[in-house]
């Protein structure tokens, strides 16, 4: 009785914690408390940088900082306990666990603490440093939005693409940086003078960043900085495309979950109000624009009627 009882409270708290039920308001209320929690977070770090508004609030940063961390603590605690749910057998529960402990999730949750248990450890240690990591809070928020989780999952996937396209641009940095080099050191030995020197250039030349403080004054080196920055165009336009096309089919992949929670609400060709509610948030919760869902319940009302 007693572990049903605790398999039903760690279930509880995973459906929570994953948003496993878009109607759970709990769940909602929870990830929001947590997503404002994070940007207020964000906001303090920012602000403590600045000497004289540290001085003047340092108690009230100190505070909200120690309150931070126990909610994110005690999220932390959560995740490790709940996340067994995940695990296919009873056996396999600290397995899982692991698996979470050592995931990206579960080194961002694990990263949003570690700042603070550094200073009581380290006393000694820098603590602008601490804000640096503490700045790392922001990656908490791929927990609380889909759009956030398409986009992770969208680099993901296409990493292979994303691997060969910076194998290129690495090599197209070191020959162009390499080139000018040969070109331009004896006419501009300070920006030219080495390859490493040269590859400042490169990199703000491939990246159409183009900050103009250094720049090919020979009749070659011009040529060769247009070729690299017509490539640099070219890579950046194929990095984009990547990413575009793999957001793309995440989004369609979402629709499509809509749409099965749609067809299965309409399934006796009837909308109740629970049914409705519960379609409404997770429209909002996967980001479907109201156009969509209105077309996606005609769509499936229109089939319904048809079937029967």
């Amino acid at each position: 009785m007693v572990l049903l009882n605790e398999h039903m409270s760690r279930a509880r708290v995973f459906a929570i914690l994953e948003r496993a039920d878009p109607g759970d308001k709990l769940a909602k209320w929870f990830n929001g408390f947590l997503m404002v929690l994070v940007m207020a977070n964000i906001m303090a770090v920012i602000a403590e940088s600045v000497p004289s508004i540290y001085a003047a609030y340092s108690i009230a940063f100190n505070a909200f900082e120690v309150f931070s961390v126990s909610v994110f603590t005690f999220e932390y605690v959560l995740r490790v306990w709940a996340i067994a749910e995940k695990a296919p057998q009873a056996d396999m529960a600290l397995r899982q666990r692991l698996r979470y402990m050592v995931s990206l999730y579960g080194l961002v949750d694990l990263l949003a603490i570690l700042p603070s248990l550094l200073v009581v450890f380290m006393p000694g240690i820098d603590l602008r440093s601490l804000r640096a990591i503490r700045l790392l809070r922001i990656l908490k928020f791929s927990h609380y939005s889909y759009a956030l989780q398409d986009l992770g999952r969208a680099i993901f996937e296409e990493r292979r693409a994303f691997i060969a396209s910076f194998y290129v641009l690495g090599v197209v940095l070191v020959l162009a940086s390499t080139l000018l080099h040969l070109v331009e050191h004896n006419v501009q030995p300070e920006y030219f003078g080495s390859i490493p020197d040269a590859m400042w250039w490169g990199v703000i030349t491939l990246t159409t960043v183009g900050y103009g403080d250094v720049s090919p004054v020979t009749p070659l080196g011009k040529l060769l900085g247009g070729l690299v920055a017509i490539l640099g165009v070219c890579t950046v336009a194929l990095l984009t495309g990547i990413l575009a096309s793999s957001f793309s089919v995440q989004m369609a992949r979402r629709k499509r979950e809509f749409q099965a929670q749609v067809t299965a609400a309409l399934s006796d060709g009837v909308l109740t109000d629970a049914e409705l509610s519960f379609l409404t948030t997770l429209q909002d919760e996967m980001g479907i624009s109201d156009e969509e869902f209105e077309r996606l319940k005609l769509l499936m009302m229109q089939r319904k009627r048809s079937e029967s």
